[in-house]
């Protein structure tokens, strides 16, 4: 297995973690400590040793701040995590906040006290966080102030090791492109912003651009290093030794110089020395990496990442891996499917449901040629009311049963060497109501919306979100995430820096690929999902049109659970997407069943609307 199901969050050990950093605190002469859920490369999944905010809070989410003052201490979370804070902090020592309506920097400018010292770390916090905390304060007039060890670092005894995973090449037949043609692009990038060198952070802009995956972070192939890649000489790549066999050494020496990731600081000083302009990504890189810059002398240009876009515009070889991917998780799906139909109402709990999915994946990959490498993030597998925590994760204290005529959510996906899929299904377990069925149907109309949507160059994620909520919004229901997010080629599960959100700011391009996932949740009773990745189109102008427009080509291959639809909320261009998309699942996704049970459920549940 890939995932266990043990419990990570414990409320009681809450209380004395806190007192012991508010006493680390006051010998440090700090009157507040910053805690974000980030790592010095700002990965949203994190190795163990930097689980900071899940050690102190108990909050195991992918994204948050904690606040610790002297007297009160605040946890803010985005709505994805709302309920599944209250249930994993101690409310009595955490206060909770929104992280969108009360961002943490806002918070702090009108609740520090005149002269308060608020410490951060300096590795874990980006340049433009910091130019806003920095506002914040002097608005409070108080000091922002550097730490040199992280204070809950200082006050752990059980700090995990640096992880070591080990690096793996990408191979020509997936990747598409050589390292070396991917580092001339890049250096030209850096070239065309008057600038010397650019700094890497993300490990995911290092794993594309050298063509190599790694194991040092769960469920994300991400190896854990730094590059410093120069418009004139060879490329600097920090990285742990211990992470590489012979041949990957090998591999990487001949792309630039190997360096332990100790040097990595008094490199970047070394730029400075040598008045060097370099670029970082003030978005992405840590504020410790500016100073460094700035205090030995080098001009920092501040411009985004120049690989973000080339990794997300995915490639002919990529995008015929995602497609064969996928293919092949939807067969992977309908077994599983097909498995939890034959399950007698009110027998399947949800590990058990996760647990076989996940070996459906393994035993699928294995006999179509391509083992499945991990799964690309903990299970949610939500039965009931526990579908309604968006990212929820099942534990052994949590399991439950799905009972008769209620809903089971999963949302999951596989990593292969050829692609990463992701997707949600919602399964009714005996026979649905009414209420499910109707609000299955709107969050349906607005995936369907996306996937019709056709749209002119330029058009951005949040141009067209709307278009997923809009029936949602008519009968007075919404979501509290976004409708879609951006995915890696066998890398993270969430990549920049496309997205379809009320935040999404960045243009689609032709290549991106990006999830399709409206949803609805009513605390307490159900939650609804329905996710599809889908990848922009090139522009082409319609026929009788004037104008080029983008559009998009579905990936995922399952089908979607007819039993949960309500025709009669559907237009005829909506059924006639669905049947036309059943119609395709049917094709390409039958010839890869081996079981005759198997595909006749899916001959079944893919039969016109």
């Amino acid at each position: 297995m890939f995932q266990t199901f043990d419990e990570k969050s414990d409320p009681s050990t809450v209380k004395p973690r806190v007192e012991a950093l508010r006493s680390h605190m006051e010998s440090e002469g700090l009157d507040a400590f910053l805690v974000p859920h980030s790592d010095e490369h700002q990965n949203e999944y994190l190795p163990a040793r930097a689980e900071r905010l899940a050690w102190l809070t108990g909050f195991t989410g992918s994204a948050g701040m904690a606040i610790v003052l002297r007297n009160s201490a605040h946890l803010f979370v985005d709505g994805r995590y709302t309920l599944q804070a209250a249930a994993q902090t101690d409310s009595d020592v955490f206060s909770r906040h929104s992280l969108i309506d009360t961002p943490p920097d806002e918070w702090l400018a009108e609740n520090l006290t005149k002269g308060s010292r608020v410490g951060f770390d300096p590795w874990l916090h980006t340049f433009a966080d910091v130019t806003k905390l920095k506002k914040a304060c002097a608005e409070g007039e108080a000091e922002l102030v550097p730490v040199s060890r992280n204070p809950v670092d200082a006050i752990r005894n059980d700090l995990p090791p640096p992880p070591l995973g080990q690096v793996t090449l990408h191979p020509m037949q997936f990747a598409g492109e050589t390292a070396r043609d991917k580092i001339g692009r890049i250096t030209d990038a850096v070239r065309d912003r008057e600038a010397d060198a650019v700094i890497l952070t993300d490990p995911a802009s290092l794993c594309w651009l050298f063509n190599v995956r790694g194991s040092d972070v769960a469920h994300t192939p991400l190896v854990l290093g730094f590059a410093i890649v120069p418009v004139e000489g060879e490329p600097e790549i920090f990285i742990d030794k211990r992470k590489l066999a012979i041949k990957s050494e090998a591999y990487l020496a001949q792309l630039g110089a190997l360096r332990p990731p100790e040097d990595f600081e008094q490199a970047l000083e070394a730029l400075g020395r040598d008045n060097r302009r370099v670029m970082v990504d003030p978005a992405l890189s840590a504020q410790r990496i500016v100073t460094l810059l700035e205090q030995a002398g080098a001009s920092v240009v501040k411009s985004p990442d120049p690989v973000r876009i080339p990794r997300a515009r995915k490639n002919a070889a990529e995008l015929s891996g995602a497609r064969a991917a996928h293919r092949r998780d939807g067969a992977a799906m309908a077994a599983f499917l097909a498995w939890v139909d034959a399950q007698p109402p009110g027998s399947l709990d949800e590990i058990t449901a996760a647990t076989t999915l996940e070996d459906a994946r393994r035993e699928t990959g294995e006999r179509l040629g391509m083992p499945l490498a991990d799964i690309s993030f903990d299970t949610i597998s939500g039965a009931g009311p526990n579908g309604a925590i968006v990212h929820y994760r099942v534990t052994t204290k949590t399991n439950r049963v799905a009972g008769d005529g209620e809903l089971l959510l999963i949302d999951s996906g596989g990593q292969y060497q050829d692609g990463t899929t992701d997707i949600t299904r919602v399964i009714p377990i005996g026979v649905p109501g009414e209420r499910y069925r109707r609000h299955f149907t709107l969050v349906l109309k607005g995936m369907i919306a996306i996937s019709l949507a056709r749209f002119p160059e330029g058009t951005r994620g949040v141009d067209i979100d709307v278009l997923a909520r809009n029936a949602l919004w008519q009968a007075g229901l919404d979501y509290a995430h976004g409708t879609g997010h951006g995915v890696g080629s066998y890398l993270s599960v969430h990549e920049g820096p496309q997205n379809i959100s009320r935040r999404g700011t960045q243009a689609l391009l032709p290549g991106m690929i990006v999830s399709n996932e409206p949803g609805y949740y009513e605390t307490g009773s159900h939650g609804i999902r329905i996710e599809n990745l889908v990848v922009v189109t090139p522009a082409e102008i319609p026929e009788g049109g004037a104008t080029a427009m983008h559009g998009f080509e579905t990936l995922t291959l399952c089908p979607i659970d007819r039993r949960l639809i309500d025709p009669g909320l559907l237009t005829a261009a909506e059924i006639g997407w669905l049947d036309a998309y059943h119609a395709r699942v049917r094709e390409e996704v039958s010839p890869l069943v081996d079981d005759p049970d198997v595909r006749a459920w899916l001959e079944k549940m893919t039969a016109p609307l």
